[in-house]
């Protein structure tokens, strides 16, 4: 089995990017905010607990499937010890459900700029419904901006299997075929 965690800021495209690899490998897509909207419609507001363990419910099930793999996509916060060391949970149940298991990791990148401009587009508001009021998931990316740093540093990131994209001026199929060719899934 593989995991292929897609990481990178708010609105750099990793859904999008992650819905174009799905249609060209045998990978299925878990987008974070397959659970995210759920929780907030559900409760009225972002339960990080409930979030949190919905998604190790679908990971451990899905550790347990013959599926050939799983696309994560997860806002990565470098400079918090906490998010490196989900990452590594994550890791964790999957190892223990399959000793094969393999891990790939790829980081998206794109400015502000662009990321402002993307927070708007079609397929991103109709698959998350909490970024439809605008100007408040305009404010959550620049909030994030200002308190996060959601951009690996050079050398930092050195797990095998890790590629970093700027991916500002290319079509998600061309970043899915890129990814799908560097590692040969």
């Amino acid at each position: 089995m593989k995991v292929l965690f897609l990481i990178g800021n708010a609105a750099v495209g990793k859904m999008t990017v992650g819905q174009e690899l799905m249609k060209i490998t045998d990978l299925r897509l878990f987008h974070n905010h397959m659970t995210i909207e759920p929780v907030i419609e559900i409760f009225g507001y972002f339960n990080t607990k409930a979030i949190l363990r919905l998604r190790e419910v679908v990971f451990e099930e899905f550790a347990e499937t013959e599926c050939y793999g799983l696309i994560f996509t997860i806002m990565w916060a470098f400079d918090m010890q906490s998010d490196w060391d989900y990452i590594e949970h994550v890791k964790d149940i999957f190892k223990q459900k399959n000793e094969k298991v393999e891990f790939y990791y790829v980081e998206l990148v794109a400015s502000k700029e662009i990321r402002l401009e993307r927070n708007a587009t079609e397929n991103r508001l109709k698959n998350k419904a909490s970024k439809r009021d605008l100007d408040a998931s305009m404010q959550r990316l620049l909030t994030d901006d200002a308190n996060h740093r959601c951009e690996s540093l050079e050398g930092e990131i050195t797990f095998e299997n890790y590629i970093k994209i700027d991916n500002s001026y290319l079509e998600p199929d061309v970043v899915a075929l890129k990814i799908k060719e560097q590692f040969n899934l």
